[in-house]
């Protein structure tokens, strides 16, 4: 069964058997929680708790022509698992309330006092002290947890493959820039025309996509970092696998270059946290032309002139290897 809000009599019966609420537990309010892209998820307020309840489909929810593997799901269930094993880790993750593999379903904490980072592209928007640093830690103790055995999650690396590595660069991918913003289209020539990345930018993806050695959480951006009453949490880990620790570096670069973060600051987190350089670059150039040019807009309020001189950014860390 499907999920949607407001949960209706059959949906909330369903729910009571599968074990995802209580036999004396009634539903007060049930409505869609936030923007999320991949998945259904909803807030679902009863007379004893509120909490989280996430499902996915055989398609991307905030794009239903996109398909995308059922299993994501439980690959988020399976990260946390693995993670909370480790305490400061366990901290920042929200508890798992319940898991349901035939019907696709995560119950989890609802996290309060709080909301996203999405906040952060906003031009004079500014982290707190010591947020980075938080991340940071969290990112050294992923990457050291000993995770013998985790799923390859390929199908859903596929698919972050295609719009990272593919879909930006493709002539005629049939997404019209310019109804982002007019002129965003005409630009992407600089990027579609540019044989020397293009060729960077393959290599690159087949890096994507082999076997790595530590667990990432592979969708490290400010959409999955969460503040609450109760300090930093890490949510929407559906993208994790087995990779190289400089891609989840890298999207926490990019996305603080896009929100115009200093160039001294971003030095100090590379230095803080040194891993190959390269990679690094690479990763960080096509995670912030992914978002210039690709399917996955964020809400940047920049001007053409801004992201050409971004674009020309991210184009010199892929081609010359160096951040």
């Amino acid at each position: 069964m499907f999920i949607k809000a407001p949960l209706d009599v059959t949906q909330i019966a369903f729910l009571k058997k599968i074990g995802m609420l209580q036999a004396k537990e009634d539903v007060l309010d049930s409505f869609k929680a936030g923007e999320g892209n991949m998945n259904v998820t909803l807030t679902i307020k009863t007379n004893k708790r509120t909490f989280i309840l996430k499902q996915s489909r055989p398609f991307v929810a905030k794009y239903p022509h996109i398909p995308a593997p059922l299993e994501r799901i439980e690959i988020e269930y399976k990260y946390y698992n693995a993670i909370n094993k480790d305490n400061l880790l366990a901290n920042f993750s929200p508890e798992i309330l319940g898991f349901e593999k035939d019907s696709n379903l995560l119950a989890l904490e609802f996290l309060d006092l709080g909301g996203d980072f999405l906040w952060l592209y906003d031009e004079k928007s500014i982290l707190k002290d010591g947020v980075v640093d938080l991340m940071l830690t969290y990112l050294k103790r992923l990457h050291q947890l000993p995770v013998p055995d985790f799923p390859s999650n390929q199908e859903m690396r596929k698919l972050n493959h295609r719009h990272i590595f593919v879909f930006p660069y493709l002539s005629d991918n049939g997404f019209d820039l310019d109804d982002v913003q007019v002129g965003l289209q005409e630009l992407s020539a600089i990027v579609k025309n540019n044989p020397t990345l293009i060729e960077k930018i393959q290599l690159l993806g087949e890096i994507y996509l082999r076997p790595g050695k530590v667990l990432i959480h592979g969708d490290f951006y400010p959409g999955s970092w969460f503040e609450t009453g109760r300090g930093l949490k890490i949510i929407d880990t559906e993208f994790s696998f087995l990779g190289d620790p400089e891609f989840d570096l890298a999207i926490m670069l990019a996305h603080l270059k896009m929100a115009g973060t200093s160039e001294n600051e971003l030095q100090r987190i590379i230095k803080s946290y040194p891993l190959n350089n390269a990679l690094l670059a690479q990763f960080t150039g096509a995670e912030i032309l992914r978002r210039l040019f690709g399917l996955a807009q964020l809400p940047l309020f920049l001007s053409l002139v801004k992201k050409k001189e971004l674009a020309t950014y991210a184009i010199n860390l892929i081609v010359n290897e160096k951040i």
